[in-house]
């Protein structure tokens, strides 16, 4: 991301410290501002003060999981173009499927690969470079 560009906001809600943690750092490293909350109302209330570019929601979450804060904000007139990309445990069909049908743009599956998760969110936020590093050796 060249240095000149605004940067573009994530917001990463993910019950699990060290996966909230390592998600923010990989991105922040990648030229992001990032903020991060601790399950699907901490993310609304975030919501109120940051307005971000895309969202990174796990979708098992205590309080407010992921499907239920993406109806949330799809819902909302002000939020609902914001992307979501779901990045979860859950890697059944069905749960794909209902995660695209509420509104997600991908769904990674945990474990996930570093380079996964940004390409997908270059590639959601339409930034040059999306493709995957394939020189790697």
């Amino acid at each position: 991301m060249s240095a000149d560009a605004e940067k573009k906001k994530i917001l990463v809600i993910e019950d699990e410290e060290h996966v909230r943690t390592l998600l923010s750092r990989i991105l922040e490293k990648d030229g992001y501002e990032v903020r991060v909350a601790k399950d699907g109302l901490d993310g609304l209330r975030t919501l109120e003060v940051f307005r971000p570019d895309l969202i990174l929601a796990d979708v098992m979450m205590p309080n407010l999981d992921g499907l239920t804060f993406t109806k949330a904000l799809k819902n909302r007139r002000e939020t609902r173009v914001i992307p979501v990309i779901f990045v979860t445990a859950k890697s059944d069909p069905l749960s794909m499927i209902e995660g695209i049908n509420v509104g997600a743009k991908f769904y990674i599956t945990k474990p996930f690969q570093i380079e996964d998760v940004l390409a997908k969110v270059r590639k959601v936020l339409g930034e040059k470079g999306h493709r995957m590093d394939t020189k790697k050796r």
